[in-house]
């Protein structure tokens, strides 16, 4: 089966002989495995920006343009919401007067594509960072939007700066009022999506802006990162995701790392999960709020299905 030694579909899969359950048992049997939704290549294949040019490119429609998270995920940063991380469903859009593929597992869109907008790799057209930067921000519900962007400033793809400029520069797009407003919030220095969508929960009350990644020095020398801090009044604000604080050596680790920096140099912290930082709840704020001495401002401005589903609805046509 030397054919697995490159991306392959389906389509290509049965034409080789491997019917659609033949497929299935090569993915339990980690023979093979999918590189997006709709291609696949075998374990053996190591991950790499070509190989996932070569499998985009096999799905691509004619005139077609890599965008929004699926530009992303090539240029090494995952952009998709916790809902969609195991889909990898692929993005194109195409230039307007262009025919919009329908292929089952594939999104593609019209939009307005400027040559500039556009670089090439391996043959294959791609949003630049900067565009994969402004589409997801004004695209993505908001702070997942804010998460991408900061990704893409972590990875050193995109200068905040320019990321301002540019969607300032943008007219009439859908969306271009909740890019505006977020450009300017975009920090590379935020390590996770949950730091993200702390960061923005903190700026949405009211509070004034925290420092991201604050290094603390303990009196035996020992260097700690916050998440965010204030370190004017010692107050500390993290993100505890399920990902690398849900274990009981992980509870314990950060108890003991606050507890000390608590004792010796006098911290107080307020922590977020998940669910404190989405939905209706307002504890978060309100016990942030009460160590900065600053009212949050209620009620929560993002959270609700109903104001989300709204936006979705705009984005559906738009560019």
């Amino acid at each position: 089966m030397d054919f697995i030694d490159r991306p392959f579909t389906r389509q290509q899969a049965t034409a080789h002989g491997i019917d659609r359950r033949a497929l299935e048992r090569l993915l339990i049997n980690r023979i093979v495995r999918r590189v997006v939704r709709g291609v696949y290549v075998g374990c053996g294949m190591p991950d790499s920006r070509d190989l996932r040019i070569a499998a985009l490119k096999l799905l691509a429609p004619p005139d077609a343009v890599i965008c929004n998270e699926s530009a992303a995920w090539v240029y090494g940063v995952n952009t998709y919401k916790p809902s969609d991380q195991h889909l990898l469903v692929p993005s194109f859009l195409v230039p307007h007067s262009t025919t919009r593929m329908t292929m089952p597992g594939v999104t593609c869109r019209q939009a307005i594509v400027p040559p500039r907008d556009v670089d090439i790799i391996n043959g294959v057209r791609i949003t630049t960072p900067l565009r994969t930067s402004s589409d997801l921000l004004r695209r993505l519900y908001r702070p997942y939007a804010l998460a991408a962007a900061d990704g893409m400033a972590r990875a050193d793809l995109i200068d905040a700066g320019e990321l301002i400029e540019f969607v300032a520069r943008l007219k009439g797009y859908p969306g271009i009022v909740q890019a505006r407003s977020l450009s300017v919030l975009v920090d590379g220095r935020a390590q996770s999506p949950g730091e993200s969508w702390t960061r923005l929960r903190v700026h949405d009350a009211g509070f004034p802006p925290p420092t991201a990644q604050f290094q603390v020095v303990s009196r035996d020398g020992r260097s700690y990162r916050l998440d965010l801090a204030y370190p004017e009044i010692l107050v500390g604000v993290e993100y505890d995701g399920r990902e690398f604080h849900t274990s009981d050596d992980d509870r314990e680790h950060d108890r003991r790392r606050r507890q000390l920096l608590t004792e010796t140099l006098g911290w107080r912290w307020v922590i977020g999960r998940r669910e404190d930082i989405f939905g209706i709840d307002t504890t978060f704020e309100e016990s942030l709020g009460q160590l900065l001495g600053v009212p949050p401002l209620l009620p929560r401005r993002w959270g609700h299905g109903d104001a989300r589903s709204l936006v979705q609805k705009s984005l559906a046509t738009g560019a």
